[in-house]
């Protein structure tokens, strides 16, 4: 099982994780948990991406060209 494989079955996952996982820079993800878009979780150095969050804030922000 590679990382994104992980990730994806995991709740959180690192912002490199995550970042593969849907093909976005770590730095759009750090915008959106500052903009409170997405959650993180922060427990001493290391941070935690909410994989759920992300995937619910990209589904608010699809299109619909059915």
């Amino acid at each position: 099982m590679d990382s994104a494989e992980r990730a994806s079955a995991a709740r959180w996952a690192s912002y490199e994780e995550a970042g593969r996982l849907y093909g976005l820079s770590r730095w759009t993800l750090w915008r959106w948990a500052k903009a409170g878009n997405i959650r993180v979780a922060r427990v001493g150095s290391v941070v935690r991406v909410d994989v759920a969050s992300v995937e619910r804030f990209l589904e608010m922000r699809a299109d619909d060209f059915g």
